[in-house]
């Protein structure tokens, strides 16, 4: 990993706000201008950047025994339990044999030179987020969410989650944000509106950007073509690329180093 110019972790604070969706298509923005990129997938218990990603079935190769061979497709490198495990296999593991498995997806995978390794983060701050963020020697940290104030809350978890660990915040990602109407083109905000700005103003960080609720995003990740490359709406392009703009600029102004903290002890009351 000493030849990965820039590990990003991409992370919520729960599931179902479409982190492996943004992870994927910005790992594929960022692609298209010409860096070379890998998406590893970390969410153990539910890996779907195979499904995502045409990959499905797919295996690594061992040349030695000890590391794997990324898969490849639509020109990134990737790496997922969901190539090793049986498709419909439960991977029911606690949490010390889980942080191992992310261990060895991360350090014992063949990545090439690449300028962006994006890590799609299991949802939550658990003993995965704890060793990865430890381990991964993390450039920084996007953060994604809904409008709900549930989702919000969440993130907030997340947040403070890694800066107790010393990663810096590259900044936040209103996904399904609002939904464009097709026969009138009235955007309307289907879980609410003006939170998303209070947030990062109270909370110091950077607004990235805004993602619709774009109906074609499902079908896209089902059929494994990211709706980046897919899409016949140039809006979603324009917003990733707008995105991974943003979020170079944003990696550019971060304080480093950053200081590496050890385990963190919890002391029970009696």
């Amino acid at each position: 990993m000493a030849t990965i110019k820039n590990v990003i972790a991409v992370a919520s604070g729960k599931g179902g706000v479409g982190k492996s969706t943004v992870s994927v298509n910005l790992a594929l923005s960022l692609k298209q201008q010409g860096y070379a990129v890998g998406l590893l997938d970390a969410d153990i218990y539910g890996p779907s950047i195979p499904l995502m990603m045409n990959a499905v079935g797919q295996k690594p190769t061992t040349p030695d025994n000890k590391t794997f061979t990324p898969i490849i497709s639509y020109g990134l490198e990737l790496m997922s339990i969901g190539f090793i495990v049986l498709k419909d296999e439960a991977t029911i593991w606690r949490g010390p044999m889980m942080s191992q498995a992310i261990s060895q997806l991360l350090f014992q995978t063949n990545w090439s030179d690449l300028d962006y390794l994006i890590i799609d983060f299991p949802p939550g701050t658990g003993d995965a987020q704890l060793t990865l963020s430890q381990k991964a020697d993390l450039t920084g940290a996007i953060l994604v969410t809904t409008p709900q104030d549930m989702a919000l809350i969440d993130v907030k978890k997340s947040m403070e989650a890694f800066r107790k660990l010393k990663v810096p915040i590259i900044g936040l990602i209103e996904n399904m944000s609002y939904f464009i109407c097709d026969d009138c083109g009235s955007k309307h905000h289907l879980f609410g509106e003006n939170k998303i700005e209070s947030f990062v103003r109270d909370n110091a960080i950077n607004l990235l950007g805004k993602i619709p609720l774009h109906p074609s995003f499902v079908e896209a990740g089902d059929n494994g073509e990211p709706l980046f490359l897919s899409s016949k709406d140039e809006l979603i392009k324009k917003l990733y690329g707008q995105l991974s703009l943003r979020v170079k600029e944003s990696i550019a102004t971060l304080e480093t180093p950053k200081t590496k903290i050890e385990d963190i002890q919890v002391q029970l009351e009696s």
